[in-house]
């Protein structure tokens, strides 16, 4: 599996921890940015990391920022990205099997160094339910894309 990774520069610290649990599982890393703790906009860091998962060229991504909600609110406003904040593994595979999830963010100031591995490894191991109900869900999900102000 090929997962873009990025972080702003609250998130940077613990890019390199995500990054091992991700190579670890035997996954290439697309790094998006960015490379140290020089402030900069998390919407675009954001951005630059879910275009791959757009494209094609990432099945999934991972966000870190530093709560992981600022990059939960850019990454859904991006059509086509369902992205899911993740703390902890369980919130991490729930967010894929019901809701189809392809991206997730996490908080380097909330999320304990230990769980990264299990938090990843549920993440990417995770797999969309695909049954009735959870298919109308994210139906209406996608819906909510064509929604306009």
């Amino acid at each position: 599996m090929r997962v873009a990774l990025g972080a702003d520069h609250a998130g940077h610290p613990l890019k390199d921890v995500v990054r091992r649990a991700i190579e670890s599982l035997g996954h290439e890393v697309l790094d998006r940015g960015t490379h140290d703790t020089q402030p900069v906009d998390f919407p675009d860091i954001t951005q630059a990391t879910c275009e791959p998962v757009l494209s094609g060229d990432a099945d999934r991504a991972i966000l870190v920022c530093g709560t992981g909600q600022g990059a939960v609110m850019a990454a859904n406003k991006l059509p086509g990205i369902r992205c899911g904040l993740a703390h902890e593994p369980y919130s991490a595979h729930q967010a894929v099997e019901h809701d189809d999830a392809n991206v997730v963010a996490m908080g380097a100031w909330l999320v304990p160094h230990a769980l990264i591995p299990d938090i990843v490894r549920e993440f990417l191991d995770a797999r969309f339910d695909d049954d009735e109900d959870t298919r109308r869900r994210v139906g209406k999900l996608n819906a909510l894309d064509a929604l306009t102000a």
